[in-house]
């Protein structure tokens, strides 16, 4: 068994420590020469946009032991606690890495609390550090930004999220982090396709608990929807919540109008709007 904070190699059954000093070296790179072995071999972690120092930074342990576990003499407890110090002040050395490293925070919470995979916050942290260097956040709001950047990263990952939720989770107005993102798209040539009703689908059946045979009818219906472009100039969440609500009620798995409006974060007036156009353009008789 290997002891990582010790750095030995122990036996599982009696203790005995079989080999000192032991070190990781980690994933073998696949090299098919010598020199690409050479030119492959890494002595850390892997480079990452997420934090503002790219996660190169070593940490000095918090915890006052020596390289054994035993107590260090209240003198080199003394100079540790001054090297913390200085090291922190010098992590963060001028305003723009202030305002780097309190974004990619603020990028960490929301992500976290959207439930979003790691590329997302690597690729936001990617825009929000463009945006950055072209000076772009200058009398901006950091949390709006930051909030706009995630919003943009999840539109080109295809993995949405509506504005509203955007909002809720960064505590800045929709409309803000909505002017926000136009600008960040505009000023660094953002290029990205319109959401499809159809990325939200499988997010909003899950959270009603729908069976996949309803899911697989609500896409049919945003399918034939599209081909007679019903949704163009239309909401996208908006059109998935009425894409649901008719697919429910066809499979005998029926959701109410409140409950679909919740989910998808839209109004009752709109999932009743869209589905009857739907309903009504794509020839369907809907039983309610």
């Amino acid at each position: 068994m290997l002891d990582h904070k010790r750095g030995e190699l122990v036996c599982q059954d009696c203790g005995l420590v079989i080999e000192e000093a032991y070190i990781d070296e980690g994933p073998e790179w696949r090299a098919f020469d010598s020199e690409q072995k050479e030119r492959r071999v890494r002595v850390g972690p892997a480079v990452s946009y997420a934090f503002h120092d790219l996660g190169l930074t070593t940490a000095i342990s918090s915890k006052d032991e020596d390289y054994s576990g035993g107590s260090l003499s209240p003198r080199n407890r003394a100079w540790f606690f001054r090297l913390r110090k200085w090291q922190r002040r010098i992590r963060i050395s001028n305003a723009a890495e202030r305002n780097l490293a309190f974004a990619l925070t603020e990028l960490d919470r929301m992500v976290s609390a959207l439930g979003l995979p790691r590329g997302i916050k690597e690729e936001a942290a990617l825009i929000y550090r463009k945006a950055l260097s072209k000076n772009l956040i200058k009398g901006r709001c950091i949390e709006g930004v930051a909030a706009a950047a995630l919003y943009a990263a999840c539109r080109k990952a295809r993995i949405p999220r509506t504005l509203d939720e955007m909002a809720a989770c960064s505590k800045v107005k929709r409309r803000e982090v909505g002017r926000t993102f136009r600008y960040l798209a505009k000023s660094l040539g953002l290029k990205l396709m319109p959401t499809n009703p159809s990325d939200y689908i499988p997010r909003f059946c899950a959270a009603l608990n729908l069976d996949g045979i309803v899911q697989k009818k609500a896409m049919e219906i945003i399918r034939r929807a599209e081909e007679k472009e019903l949704t163009s100039g239309r909401g996208p969440s908006g059109v998935a919540a009425a894409a649901i609500y008719i697919a429910s009620i066809v499979c005998g798995d029926k959701r109410t109008q409140k409950e679909i409006a919740t989910t998808a974060g839209v109004t009752e007036v709109t999932v009743r709007n869209r589905y009857k156009e739907l309903a009504e353009k794509l020839g369907m008789e809907v039983l309610l």
